[in-house]
């Protein structure tokens, strides 16, 4: 018998299996291996929500965990995904300057907002307005963590590759069966696709669908992430990732024209340079309305869990949130109630 069935490896099923084996407990991950967003993300960690200056809550534990998580795989896998890279907001106007250093004031943002203007001549880019810099942010290969972490899988036979089947899910009162699988818990981190999910498809999962591009721009000397109009994000060999939109009513994976042509407007308000547009992504967000996870323990099946709803900052939340998970089925703590998923109704 196994402790730990996971449905789902994204960064949310990755953070658990991860926690759980770190833990000395054993897993079985069953996975579809079709798009998700952890694919797709931008993978950009940055504690400072820029558009509305407000620091992400526990920013400064939860990156403290990142750094030790994230290291904890790269030796594993002997593989290294995760990159500091410096953050610096583009200033449009003395105004957003002013702004910026109002915000470094703030209980929260201090430690996160530099006071020092970046005045850096980038080609390709003019900004006659100057920088503001963030500070611990950087960069985790979101990509590349998945394949990585799943070949890990499949290499140790703990990796089943085909659509999850609700109906052979056997629920007995000291374990779960899954055709011949038998386990303890069984933690569900399916992104986008919980719709499909009878124990937590009433969750209000929204959904944010984005879509990003890939640009060669051999003009273009960029070495940090730049926050923008857009956000442009190094990735070596004159390449660049370009990105988001945000569609609240499409919530199919396809890439759109609209969405391109709305990233290619944007660009021509930060770039000078020409580029050529290389790939064109899109993936579906697992958002909530009110930007907070989905954690949880479902009410009539004590061994049936739920780890979704990161949204756009799903590699900082990702393993802080396995780990609050993993105490609470194992030892019996709290859920902090504005990640229980109890603060909507019981979910039936």
């Amino acid at each position: 018998m196994t402790d730990y069935l996971i449905v789902g490896s994204g960064l949310a099923g990755i953070a658990f299996a991860e926690t759980a084996l770190q833990h000395n407990k054993t897993i079985f991950v069953i996975d579809a291996d079709v798009c998700n967003s952890s694919k797709v993300a931008a993978g950009l960690y940055n504690p400072v929500v820029l558009k509305r200056f407000t620091a992400l809550a526990h920013a400064e534990v939860h990156l403290d965990q990142l750094d030790v998580f994230y290291g904890a795989i790269e030796a594993k896998l002997n593989f290294k995904f995760n990159f500091k890279l410096p953050v610096l907001r583009k200033f449009a106007s003395a105004e957003e300057q002013n702004d910026w250093f109002a915000a470094s004031d703030k209980p929260g943002l201090t430690p996160f907002l530099s006071t020092e203007l970046v005045h850096q001549n980038y080609c390709g880019i003019e900004a006659p307005f100057g920088y503001g810099k963030v500070n611990r942010t950087g960069f985790v290969n979101t990509t590349m963590l998945v394949e990585k972490y799943k070949a890990w899988l499949f290499q140790k036979e703990l990796l089943l590759t085909e659509i999850f089947d609700y109906i052979q899910l056997e629920s007995h009162s000291n374990f779960l069966k899954y055709k011949k699988i038998t386990a303890r818990h069984i933690i569900f981190a399916e992104g986008f696709g919980m719709h499909a999910n009878p124990f937590f498809k009433n969750l209000p999962l929204d959904g944010a669908k984005g879509e990003l591009l890939i640009i060669k721009a051999p003009g273009l000397t960029l070495d940090v992430a730049l926050n923008a109009s857009v956000f442009i994000l190094p990735l070596g060999d004159d390449m660049f990732k370009i990105g988001a939109t945000y569609n609240w009513t499409d919530k199919t994976e396809i890439p759109t024209d609209t969405a391109k042509q709305e990233l290619v407007e944007r660009l021509k308000e930060v770039l000078t340079c020409d580029y050529e547009i290389v790939a064109h992504y899109a993936g579906v967000r697992p958002t909530v309305k009110d930007r907070k996870p989905l954690i949880g323990t479902h009410s009539e099946y004590p061994a049936v869990h739920i780890i979704n709803g990161l949204g756009t900052r799903g590699v900082i939340l990702a393993p802080a949130m396995a780990k609050t998970l993993f105490e609470r089925i194992e030892n019996g703590t709290s859920l902090p109630p504005e990640i229980d998923i109890s603060r909507f109704h019981k979910i039936k």
